[in-house]
C-alpha cells in the first residue's frame, strides 16, 4: 500500500505543486514508483506538468491522476510506493480528509506573516480538532528570498508550535520556474545553489517518511 503524502494549505500560492513535484522526482530518483494526486480539477496543474514531462523525456517517470475524491485516489494508486496529495490551495472537506488520511502531512509556507499565521492555524486545526498526530504534521519553507534573517526568524515563529519544521527551503528562483515549464522539478535545474537548498528539503522530508516507517 502506499505511503501517502499530504500537501495542504489554507491560501493559495505556497508552493505545493512546486515541492510536490520535487518530492515526486526525489522518490523516484530512489526507485520508488511515486504518483501525484490532483485534486485541482479546474487547473490540473501537476497532470499537465506530468504531460510535459512524460512528452520532453525526461528521467525518472514520475505520474500523476485527478481525482475527485480521497477515497477514489487511494482506491486506484494502492500500487505505488508513494502518493502525494496536491489539492487546491484552501481549507474545505477535501482538505481535511486529505489531512486525516495522509502517513505525513505537510505545511508549506512562505516567510511573511501573512503567511506563517494560517499556515501554524492550519496545523493546530488539523492536529486539535481533527486528530491528526502532531509527529505526523510539518512545515516546509517555500518561496525564500536571500535573507538569512527573514529564514531563521520563521523557523522561530513556527517552532513555538510542536510540528518539525523540516530542514532546507526553496527559494524564490526564475530557474525554479523555468525548469517546470520544461517538465522538471526542482532537484533537476542546473543552477547548483538553489538546487542544493531544494535538496535539502527534499531530502529531510524522505528521512521523515523514513522515520515514520521505521
Amino acid at each position: 500500500m502506499a505511503f501517502k503524502i499530504g500537501l495542504i494549505s489554507q491560501k493559495g500560492g505556497p508552493g505545493k505543486s512546486t515541492t510536490g513535484r520535487g518530492l515526486a522526482v526525489g522518490f523516484a530518483q530512489l526507485e520508488w514508483s511515486a504518483i501525484i494526486a490532483d485534486f485541482d480539477l479546474d487547473q490540473l496543474t501537476s497532470t499537465e506538468w506530468v504531460k510535459i514531462r512524460l512528452s520532453n523525456g525526461h528521467q525518472p517517470a514520475v505520474f500523476a491522476q485527478p481525482f475527485g475524491s480521497v477515497a477514489q485516489a487511494i482506491q486506484h494508486t494502492q500500487n505505488y510506493d508513494v502518493v502525494i496529495f496536491d489539492p487546491k490551495g484552501e481549507t474545505s472537506t477535501i482538505t481535511v480528509d486529505i489531512a486525516k488520511a495522509s502517513d505525513l502531512v505537510i505545511i508549506p509556507t512562505a516567510l511573511a506573516l501573512d503567511d506563517l499565521r494560517p499556515a501554524a492555524v492550519l496545523a493546530d486545526r488539523i492536529h486539535l480538532k481533527h486528530g491528526v498526530p502532531a509527529n505526523r504534521i510539518v512545515f516546509a519553507l517555500n518561496h525564500t528570498g536571500d535573507s538569512e534573517s527573514e529564514i531563521a526568524e520563521a523557523r522561530e515563529y513556527l517552532g513555538q508550535k510542536p510540528y518539525q519544521v523540516l530542514d532546507g527551503h526553496i527559494p524564490e528562483k526564475v530557474s525554479f520556474r523555468r525548469a517546470m515549464d520544461v517538465g522538471k522539478s526542482i532537484l533537476e535545474t542546473p543552477y547548483q545553489g538553489p538546487r542544493e537548498e531544494a535538496e535539502k528539503l527534499i531530502q529531510a522530508i524522505i528521512n521523515k517518511v523514513e522515520e515514520l516507517t521505521v
